[in-house]
């Protein structure tokens, strides 16, 4: 098992909600002491119909970083279809400085065709979003070195998605946080294609956190106590819970952060 603290992650669902509702439960995630707040970036709404309220991602990610003081903050994950590489880079740069350090790149391919249709930008094949996304990375990478002022810190990557030939290659050569979708048997294959990539390119396996995805309120197949420490049996360590608006319960996720302190606890 893996010594690496747990931490505990929100994904706040920008959507059915006014942005008052957004920002109250940012704050209430702060206070409760979770460790990352997450967006999406998306431009409708993914459940519940796709004419409901919805909000764009990096101006509220800049938000957030004023507002907030210690929560760190990212999308979960950045559609690299939707922005110019370089630019990415010097959002990213500019919201972290607004937040004094505390952002967390977050990127992946892009998957929500209705986003591309209607915004004008072309879906192409998974394939080909794929490599523009390996495309992508360096180029990221290389203007957050030579940006003035630098970011406050090497701003940690977070790489979404669990394609074993292209997606976790990209993760052992530019990630410092995998997030999946997987779980059981699944998750450990995909881990030990992760170590084989890593081997590949020269990489140390445990420099990359293994973050996963948890929905809805915890029942009696997933809760902390035992569907938390399966996932972290088995390599992962940040463990997220997509909470809905407008009212974002965060009756779950409360348990989620009491487990994790008793964990890191010892």
């Amino acid at each position: 098992m893996t010594t690496r603290p747990v931490r505990i992650g929100v994904q706040l669902k920008p959507q059915h909600a006014d942005y008052a509702q957004i920002r109250d439960a940012v704050r209430r995630a702060e206070d409760l002491g979770v460790d990352i707040a997450f967006n999406w970036d998306h431009f409708f709404p993914l459940s519940g119909g796709r004419d409901g309220k919805h909000f764009e991602c990096w101006t509220m990610l800049g938000a957030w970083a004023e507002q907030t003081s210690t929560i760190q903050i990212g999308a979960l994950v950045t559609c690299n279809s939707y922005r110019n590489p370089d630019l990415l880079a010097d959002m990213a740069r500019t919201v972290d400085h607004i937040s004094d350090g505390r952002l967390i790149l977050g990127i992946g391919s892009g998957w929500f065709e209705h986003d591309y249709t209607e915004y004008g930008y072309e879906f192409g094949t998974a394939g080909s979003r794929l490599d523009a996304l390996g495309e992508a990375l360096p180029r990221i990478e290389a203007r957050l070195d030579n940006l003035n002022p630098a970011p406050m810190r090497k701003i940690p990557v977070l790489i979404g998605g669990g394609g074993e030939k292209k997606t976790l290659r990209f993760v052992a050569k530019h990630a410092d946080i995998w997030h999946t979708f997987a779980d059981g048997d699944e998750l450990t294959h995909k881990i030990g294609v992760l170590k084989g990539h890593c081997e590949a390119v020269g990489r140390d396996f445990d420099e990359i956190e293994v973050s996963v995805n948890l929905s809805g309120d915890p029942g009696a197949t997933e809760t902390p106590e035992g569907h938390g420490e399966e996932q972290r049996a088995l390599g992962a360590t940040l463990f997220t819970l997509g909470v809905g608006g407008p009212d974002f319960n965060f009756d779950a996720l409360s348990r989620w952060v009491a487990w994790r302190d008793q964990v890191n606890a010892g």
